[in-house]
């Protein structure tokens, strides 16, 4: 009777069960910034390196939103201190992200403002020829404010109980963002500068090559949060 009272959970929060990938995460994290780095200097096996990178990472997205899945829906894990938990690491997570961003935009705006010598005392440096803000960046800073629009109108149809106009605004949202990537890429593969020329191709790539990169990741957060609501797993009381 001692052992069962014992076993009993007299708190709201979720003790998860001991689980590989956070290791598997980070080996996959190692193996990716690693070959990245030798990829990038040509060195031969940074290529394959890199690749098994992103496919560890890949896979330890799949199988972990796998088990929060099953905890959440099947088991009843989530309970409200749980749900408020969550949001707290996202809130904290996205704090985080402004000021990983921060960190570049003081690097462009210290190189842009007051260029040294090196570069010609002028900004752009008069080596490079800037991409022109009004052609692809600027469609590709409307299909980021209409993403925003159309999400923000699927998770109002979510909490609305309408299940279809949400999946129509999910839909859209991924149509924007894949559209986003690709012309991301085009802009890449016909600029006239690379990473390598100077502190104007450092920051430009590394700022938006980040900023693309979250692009990715978070279209892959709205593709799996569409499957989840074709299959029933959101309501209108619990949709986070």
């Amino acid at each position: 009777m001692k052992l069962k009272a014992k076993m009993v959970q007299r708190h709201p929060f979720h003790l998860v069960d001991p689980s590989p990938w956070p290791l598997v995460a980070a080996l996959g994290g190692l193996s990716l910034t690693f070959g990245g780095v030798l990829f990038m200097h040509n060195y031969e096996g940074g290529g394959e390196l890199l690749c098994l990178g992103v496919l560890t990472i890949l896979y330890v997205m799949f199988t972990w939103w796998r088990d929060i899945v099953r905890e959440a829906l099947f088991e009843g894990q989530h309970t409200l201190a749980v749900q408020q938990g969550l949001r707290m690491g996202m809130i904290l997570f996205i704090v985080s992200e402004v000021m990983f961003f921060f960190a570049f935009f003081w690097a462009f705006f210290t190189c842009s403002i007051s260029p040294v010598f090196n570069i010609g005392g002028v900004w752009p440096p008069t080596d490079i020829t800037a991409i022109s803000p009004w052609g692809l960046p600027f469609l590709n800073t409307i299909l980021l404010l209409s993403s925003g629009a159309s999400v923000t109108w699927a998770h109002h149809a979510i909490v609305g109980g309408f299940k279809k106009e949400a999946m129509q605004g999910l839909g859209i949202t991924l149509a924007f963002a894949t559209a986003f990537t690709a012309m991301q890429g085009f802009e890449y593969s016909a600029a006239p500068f690379g990473m390598s020329d100077g502190v104007y191709g450092s920051v430009f790539y590394m700022a938006t090559g980040f900023h693309g990169f979250h692009v990715i990741i978070g279209t892959i957060f709205l593709a799996i949060c569409t499957i989840r609501l074709s299959l029933y797993h959101f309501s209108r009381q619990h949709h986070f």
